[in-house]
C-alpha cells in the first residue's frame, strides 16, 4: 500500500513506545499534514504526565479531528468512534513487549525531549506504566487487531519493528 492511499486524515494506533509519534511526525513532514500527538492533548504540559479532565481532553480531541489534513498518533479509546468517523486511513503498529519496555526506560531516563513528549514535562519511571506495558498492552494488541480487521477504511498493519522500518524505506520517510 502506498502512503497516499491512506488519505489526508491518518490515525496511528499501537502500544506504548512502538514509534507512533515518530512515524506520525515523519508522515506529516512527507505529506504536509498536521501532526497531532494525543499524549499532548490528554496530559497537561509541564507535568510528569498528569491527565487533563476528561471533558477537556475530548474537546481538544474533537477540535483536532475537525481539521481536513492531519496524522494523529495515540489510542485513547474514549475518542476512537469520532476519530474513526473522520479518518481516511489507519496504521496499526506492533512491537514486542520487551522492545516497548526497553524504549520506555531509554526515553524516560535518557531523552530530554522527544517527538510527542510533553512540553516542559518531566518524565520519571512509573510502576503503573511498566504494568501497562507488560499486562494491559498484550491484551490490547488482539483487540486493536480485531478492530482494524473490521474497519472499512484503508489500513496497514505493521506487526514488528522490522515491518515499521521497512515502511519508512518504502515510503521514503525520514525519522
Amino acid at each position: 500500500m502506498e502512503l497516499a492511499d491512506l488519505g489526508d486524515r491518518i490515525c496511528i494506533l499501537g502500544p506504548s513506545n512502538s514509534g507512533k509519534s515518530t512515524l506520525a511526525d515523519a508522515i506529516a513532514r512527507k505529506r504536509g499534514l498536521t501532526p497531532i500527538h494525543l499524549d499532548q492533548l490528554y496530559h497537561l504540559p509541564g507535568t510528569d504526565w498528569v491527565a487533563r479532565p476528561r471533558e477537556e481532553f475530548v474537546a481538544l480531541h474533537d477540535e483536532a479531528i475537525a481539521g481536513e489534513r492531519w496524522v494523529m498518533d495515540g489510542n485513547y479509546s474514549v475518542c476512537m468512534p469520532q476519530r474513526f468517523t473522520r479518518a481516511t486511513g489507519v496504521i496499526l503498529l506492533e512491537v514486542s513487549t520487551a522492545l516497548s519496555l526497553a524504549r520506555y526506560f531509554r526515553r524516560t531516563l535518557f531523552q530530554k525531549s522527544r517527538v510527542g513528549g510533553l512540553k516542559g514535562g518531566q518524565d520519571s519511571i512509573k510502576w503503573m506504566m511498566i504494568r501497562h506495558i507488560t499486562v494491559a498492552t498484550p491484551k490490547n494488541k488482539a483487540r486493536y487487531r480485531r478492530m482494524l480487521d473490521d474497519m472499512p477504511l484503508p489500513k496497514i498493519y505493521l506487526p514488528s519493528a522490522g515491518a515499521i522500518s521497512a515502511v519508512y524505506r518504502q515510503w521514503e520517510l525520514e525519522r
